[in-house]
């Protein structure tokens, strides 16, 4: 089971997305790149530009759970320069399982400035938010 996948990147509507801290297990690599293509479409992907073929499944949390609205501190407000909810962009990594089933992190965000395209992975303190919460198909 993965999060992380190779993807050819060249052909794609891309953003650059600088995470000052980096990921979780990635604390080394601060520049990627949001990739979007219309046929993945809700899922994103957050890829190193850096040549490492290296891309993390994103998916927008809401899609799935709208009530999902992980507590953002003060300090990681102040970090992202969030004055406001419309500021932030929320994504969650998904894992794909070799069975064909997925999972999504609830525990650990990624929040991105809209404007600045400055973001952070946040580690959430809230007990209802799953690190696997299935991802149903209907």
């Amino acid at each position: 089971m993965s999060s992380v996948a190779e993807i050819d990147i060249t052909k794609t509507l891309q953003v650059q997305v600088q995470l000052p801290l980096g990921l979780l297990g990635f604390e080394r690599i601060k520049t990627y790149s949001l990739v979007t293509k219309p046929d993945q479409e809700p899922f994103l992907w957050l890829a190193v530009p850096e040549g490492e073929d290296l891309a993390f499944l994103m998916v927008p949390p809401n899609l799935m759970l709208p009530d999902y609205a992980p507590e953002l501190s003060d300090e990681d407000a102040d970090f992202l320069e969030i004055r406001n909810p419309n500021d932030a962009l929320v994504l969650n990594i998904v894992t794909l399982k070799s069975d064909g089933s997925a999972t999504v992190n609830l525990k650990g965000p990624v929040v991105i400035n809209r404007h600045t395209m400055i973001g952070k992975q946040l580690v959430l303190s809230q007990q209802d938010c799953a690190i696997k919460h299935p991802i149903r198909t209907s």
